[in-house]
C-alpha cells in the first residue's frame, strides 16, 4: 500500500515492549527498514523519543509521508513539511484498495488497547468507509 516503510529502532522497541504476543513480529517483517542510528533534530521541540526520532528520520530521507497519531508530533511535522497520516487514515485507505473488509473492528481493536479517538472523527471515518 505504501511500498517501503522505514522506522526508527526506538519505534519499533515501543512497539514490540506493548504489542501482546498475538500481533506480529514487526523485526521480521520484509517491508519494514529498521534504522539504528538516527540522529534526533536538536531543534525539534520536546517530543517522545520514539516520535522525535521517527521526524528526524523523515526529514533525513525525504520521506514522502509520516505516519503519526500523536497531536502534538502532527502538528510538528505539519510545521516542517512533512506530509502526515494517521492509523485511521491508513485503514481508511487500505479498505478503500481493498486490503480489508472493515475498518470498525481495528477501530475497536485499537480502542480497547486504549488508544483515543474523538467520536466525531471515528463516525466521519465510519461513513466515509460505508460502515
Amino acid at each position: 500500500m505504501y511500498g517501503q516503510i522505514w522506522a526508527p529502532h526506538t519505534v519499533l522497541e515501543e512497539y514490540q515492549a506493548k504489542a501482546p504476543p498475538t500481533e506480529p513480529d514487526l523485526a521480521q517483517a520484509l517491508w519494514l527498514t529498521v534504522v539504528d542510528d538516527v540522529i534526533i533534530d536538536p531543534t525539534l521541540p520536546l517530543l517522545d523519543v520514539g516520535e522525535a526520532a521517527a521526524l528526524s528520520l523523515a526529514q533525513t530521507i525525504g520521506a514522502r509521508l509520516i505516519l503519526l497519531d500523536e497531536r502534538k508530533a502532527r502538528r510538528i511535522a505539519a510545521r516542517i513539511g512533512l506530509p502526515v497520516a494517521g492509523t485511521l487514515a491508513v485503514l481508511l485507505r487500505a479498505k478503500q484498495q481493498g486490503l480489508i473488509t472493515a475498518i470498525r473492528p481495528y477501530i475497536t481493536q485499537m480502542q480497547s488497547q486504549g488508544r483515543r479517538f474523538h467520536p466525531n472523527l471515528i463516525a466521519r471515518l465510519l461513513e466515509e468507509a460505508g460502515e
